[in-house]
């Protein structure tokens, strides 16, 4: 069982982008040394405060581009797993991860023959809802970064075969050339924040062969479009997941180099760890 104390670090870097992936990311020629400087933390919000910091820089970020959300509990389900990266304890940054149950996901909803093709398949489902970033923050790393253990947590520990979100149509092409999503829904109206949706699928085994290509490179990214060479190196992935699953010996930190052929942790316990919005209510 992991510690309640796990964090994963991250310094910001000068790299600047618009508002919370509402629209395409782009850098900024203007190289802001503090905010290079910066180091922030992403944790799992295990408890109510948390959570409820998380859902105010949701709805002040969603609110601005005048989409409408629901009003939500700060109690969560045990398949929903918020996570926060913050800097000096202020969020600025969420994303929460949908496991699949018997009762489905959210985005059965308006995607359910769309989701019944992948269980069909024997794949497992997930969904990353709920993502914001806040504008003040400025840096694509924090953003790669709260996707990448969002993406660790998810395919790494839990054993997820695809992601699935849900965006508005306009967004689309960023997550594409982004991250390597693909359109498996057409466009619907997602009424619980009264805007149009598709749905698109990652396969996690092209972002992880895209990780072990680019990861931990960010000078790559001057050639390189996607995010991925601003997530952590392979053998930063293998501390994080080794540490999400409680594995702290050495023998343990082994067999973790050598095979993620682990069986899924439960949700109960694993504590904090410390994009166009990915719809959801």
């Amino acid at each position: 069982m992991a510690s309640d104390n796990h964090t994963s670090a991250i310094r910001g870097e000068p790299h600047a982008f618009r508002s919370h992936l509402l629209h395409d990311f782009h850098d900024d020629d203007a190289s802001d040394s503090s905010i290079s400087r910066r180091l922030f933390q992403i944790r799992m919000a295990a408890s109510n405060g948390a959570r409820a910091d998380a859902g105010i820089l949701v709805n002040k970020m969603y609110a601005k581009r005048g989409y409408r959300l629901p009003g939500a509990s700060v109690q969560q389900p045990r398949e929903r797993v918020t996570l926060v990266a913050s800097e000096h304890d202020i969020a600025v940054g969420t994303i929460t991860i949908g496991f699949d149950t018997p009762q489905g996901l959210l985005v059965d909803e308006l995607f359910a023959a769309e989701t019944r093709v992948l269980r069909a398949q024997g794949d497992r489902v997930c969904e990353f809802t709920k993502l914001a970033m806040d504008a003040v923050v400025r840096s694509r790393r924090v953003l790669a970064s709260l996707f990448h253990v969002a993406y660790i947590y998810s395919h790494r520990v839990m054993g997820v075969d695809h992601l699935l979100i849900e965006v508005n149509p306009r967004h689309a092409g960023y997550y594409r050339r982004m991250l390597g999503f693909e359109i498996i829904g057409p466009q619907r109206l997602n009424q619980r924040v009264n805007a149009p949706a598709v749905l698109l699928s990652l396969d996690f085994r092209h972002a992880r062969s895209q990780i072990e290509r680019f990861g931990g490179n960010p000078g790559a990214a001057r050639s390189e479009r996607s995010l991925y060479p601003l997530f952590f190196s392979l053998e930063e992935e293998i501390g994080i997941a080794r540490r999400m699953r409680g594995e702290d010996t050495p023998r343990a930190a082994s067999r973790a180099r050598s095979s993620f052929r682990q069986a899924p942790a439960a949700l109960a316990g694993l504590g904090p760890m410390a994009f166009a919005p990915v719809l959801d209510g």
